[in-house]
């Protein structure tokens, strides 16, 4: 799926052929990668709190809604999970933080409201580095679900989509996670690298 298009702002040419699925590669910075002005922000129920964190952390992993994996994104990727909050950190600097969801209705819509609280200026400062949706069960990802991820994706400046573990379910953390994952991990620790070389 050709991500360099952003849905929020311009409409894809083509129609996502029903048995395509989401690029594994890293996927390319989208047209929004900060804040944009004239957004208007959602109604303050369907925002994320805030709050002022302890020490300090390469990353932080923001889940949109309960039980969107942030904990275990946050042990896959030795971050920080944020406890579904936006971090402010104290010595006043700017966090650098993931967004993550699962794949269901319910996930996609909590991660487009976060979005679009970051979208328009309503979160505290922090770079946004994308958005993982995580897959809600396993099998194959129902293609209105698959679509309104791109949707919602095209919100976040990358978007990662990742599949079902069924050892996580049995609570086995030692298993070898998917290949995409691997990848995943791997483009974080670029992301990481190269945000910190940009900001010294």
């Amino acid at each position: 799926m050709q991500q360099s298009l952003n849905p929020w702002i311009t409409s894809p040419g083509t129609e996502t052929p029903e048995e395509e699925t989401l690029d594994a590669y890293m996927p390319p910075a989208a047209v929004i990668n900060a804040p944009l002005k004239g957004m208007i922000e959602p109604d303050a129920a369907d925002r994320l709190a805030s709050r002022t964190m302890i020490g300090s952390a390469a990353l932080w992993v923001l889940g949109a809604h309960g039980g969107a994996g942030e904990s275990r994104i946050a042990d896959l990727l030795d971050a920080r999970a944020t406890g579904h909050c936006w971090p402010i950190l104290q010595n006043g600097s700017k966090p650098r933080v993931l967004l993550v969801c699962r794949s269901d209705m319910r996930g996609l819509t909590a991660a487009r409201s976060a979005l679009t609280q970051w979208a328009s200026g309503a979160a505290p400062k922090v770079g946004l580095l994308g958005l993982a949706v995580l897959a809600d069960a396993p099998g194959k990802t129902s293609k209105a679900l698959r679509d309104f991820t791109a949707i919602v994706g095209g919100g976040a400046p990358r978007l990662w989509t990742l599949p079902w573990v069924e050892a996580w379910r049995h609570g086995d953390t030692t298993a070898q996670p998917p290949r995409e994952y691997q990848r995943f991990i791997t483009d974080m620790a670029a992301l990481a690298t190269e945000t910190t070389s940009t900001t010294h």
